[in-house]
């Protein structure tokens, strides 16, 4: 038996939930520098579709899907829902389910600067990685509508890759 999915490449999209389209794309297209790439309108069902395929109340609507190339990482398909249940506000790191959206800079001062430049204000100062991390700088920041993402930059690796036979993948870094 092999391990792991026959032909997988890697991360195609990551997809996630917003409560204002048109506010989402201003902080993603201007501050994050995501390219808009097109867009899909809304899925309704009278029958149980949205429960079997998606997961939420079988009369929650997709209002509408919008997608982005960030850099050349992965693509982010974000939704705008009217869900039929009700919202929950964005999941704590600690919580199941928590989450945060990591993008590689090559400056973190400049890319700090170009937050504070449009009101984005970061969650503390820039953190030096300890460990297999050493050489690694971080620094959190939220959206409007509340999400994590974060800032993380190593121009010049982390401790771990000097003796590793294989390393994480960074937007820097040619394939291996």
């Amino acid at each position: 038996m092999t391990h792991g999915i026959p032909g997988m490449r890697g991360t195609d999209h990551i997809g996630f939930t917003v409560p204002d389209l048109d506010e989402a794309e201003r902080f993603l297209v201007d501050v994050l520098g995501a390219e808009p790439i097109y867009t899909l309108g809304a899925k309704q069902a009278d029958d149980d579709w949205m429960a079997v395929h998606i997961g939420v109340h079988p009369r929650t609507v997709i209002r509408e899907i919008r997608f982005y190339r960030l850099g050349n990482g992965s693509n982010l398909e974000v939704f705008e829902y009217q869900a039929a249940d009700g919202q929950n506000p964005p999941p704590r790191n600690s919580d199941i389910g928590g989450h945060h959206l990591a993008i590689y800079v090559d400056d973190m001062d400049a890319a700090i600067a170009h937050l504070h430049a449009h009101g984005i204000e970061t969650m503390g100062e820039p953190t030096a990685s300890r460990q297999a991390a050493e050489g690694q700088h971080w620094v959190y920041f939220r959206s409007p509508w509340g999400m994590q993402f974060e800032l993380v930059s190593f121009p010049d690796g982390k401790a771990y890759e000097r003796d590793a036979s294989r390393r994480l993948w960074h937007p820097g870094r040619p394939a291996e």
